[in-house]
């Protein structure tokens, strides 16, 4: 099915139709030490508790606050070391009252004691004795068991992007494997005559095709495995020969050729190849021509050629759905918030804008501005972005101080 030409669809309807298509991609199995980056397909609950026992959270000695009752700089206590704990010894020794061990940070507490006192507080009087400055109360430096995981707990949910803090979890919860949802595998081809890889010499006429590179990066970042189908000319068969190369990927990205020119031959090629299209046009700028449909069991998306363009269309409807494969928490992935725009701004109704924008943190608010000209070809303006505001149909002017929409891009 092709969509009549002349029919622009609203960003929010043609993201809905994006992501209606999208499955949850099959788990594996892979090590701990490979899972950094990856999308948990699992609910991971503990078999135990963390700490496994009561430990110590400081190098110090271990005691009855009872004892230390009244003690200050001035009225130092003293009080019998009668034994040494490091981390991993067995305690054997049960305290009595006037009684101290001497224990360090994550030895199991010893029978009796019920604090430690930080060895900053103390004074070693003899082999046999300690003086200490100051009380301590009940529980006073001690790490409880099951203080940081309880056993059964809920500790990393299904569709958390694991970063280091989860792997250390899954270590210390003696997870040597996990499953995860695979990677999906992308393919990128750039189109048109006037494309050269970006070691060639140019000629006059001819740039450097730096989609493919940005693109490359932004699956990446996003969690996919970008494989590089080269470039296309301008001819019907080798765009299809060269799409037919990226049937066994997930997603098929093309950039540029899908505008209403003479040689903008994609969509008829996507079309000839059996894509049922879902959308071409979309009411944004910058990004308008956009093709997207099935291929198969496969997502293809028909890019914009201009850099900023592609660029933003990806952000805006590709990532999304690289997300939704991996089954990933989607406000993990992609964080918008609303900011406080330091500028004037003018737009043409009809259209959603995507501003390449530098938005900072300032005094309790978010503040944002454009990061100068926003044509689609003008590449170094997304370079100096962090941010795209985000302006609906209706808007025509945007006064300054006005609450907008901002989505982060990192």
């Amino acid at each position: 099915m092709v969509i009549n030409s002349n029919n622009m669809i609203k960003v929010a309807t043609a993201l809905r139709t994006v992501l209606k298509e999208i499955k949850i991609l099959d788990s594996e199995i892979i090590k701990l030490t490979d899972a950094l980056g990856m999308v948990l397909s699992e609910d991971i609950r503990s078999d135990a508790d963390i700490p496994g026992s009561d430990n110590s959270a400081m190098d110090g000695y271990a005691l009855k606050s009872i004892d230390l009752k009244g003690a200050s700089k001035n009225n130092p206590k003293v009080l019998k070391i009668i034994d040494q704990l490091k981390a991993g010894d067995i305690p054997g020794t049960r305290l009595e009252n006037n009684q101290a061990i001497r224990i360090m940070t994550g030895a199991l507490i010893p029978k009796g004691a019920d604090s430690v006192i930080m060895v900053e507080n103390t004074q070693r009087q003899d082999k046999n004795k300690v003086k200490i400055f100051k009380e301590t109360v009940m529980g006073e430096n001690i790490r409880r068991a099951g203080e940081d995981v309880r056993k059964g707990e809920l500790v990393i949910p299904c569709g958390t992007l694991l970063k280091p803090a989860h792997i250390g979890l899954l270590a210390a919860l003696g997870r040597a494997k996990v499953k995860v949802t695979r990677k999906p595998k992308v393919a990128i081809l750039a189109t048109g005559d006037e494309l050269v890889d970006v070691k060639e010499k140019l000629k006059p006429g001819k740039i450097r095709s730096s989609n493919t590179y940005t693109l490359y990066t932004q699956i990446i970042k996003s969690g996919g495995i970008p494989k590089d189908l080269g470039i296309a000319k301008d001819r019907p068969l080798e765009l299809e020969k060269k799409i037919k190369l990226g049937l066994d990927c997930d997603l098929i990205l093309t950039s540029g050729g899908v505008s209403v020119g003479d040689y903008d031959l994609v969509k008829v090629i996507l079309a000839k190849l059996g894509t049922d299209i879902k959308f071409w046009k979309i009411a944004m700028r910058p990004g308008k021509p956009l093709v997207f449909g099935t291929l198969k069991d496969k997502l293809v998306f028909g890019l914009p050629g201009n850099p900023v363009s592609s660029m933003v269309s990806f952000e805006m409807f590709v990532k999304p759905a690289i997300l939704k494969m991996l089954g990933q928490k989607h406000n993990d992935g992609i964080k918008e918030v609303e900011a406080s725009v330091e500028e004037d701004i003018k737009k043409k109704p009809g259209l959603s804008y995507l501003l390449r924008a530098n938005t900072r943190w300032h005094q309790g608010k978010y503040l944002t501005k454009t990061t100068g000209p926003q044509g689609s070809g003008i590449l170094k303006s997304m370079g100096l972005a962090n941010s795209l505001i985000i302006l609906n149909e209706k808007d025509v002017y945007i006064k300054k101080g006005s609450i907008v929409k901002v989505r982060f891009l990192n």
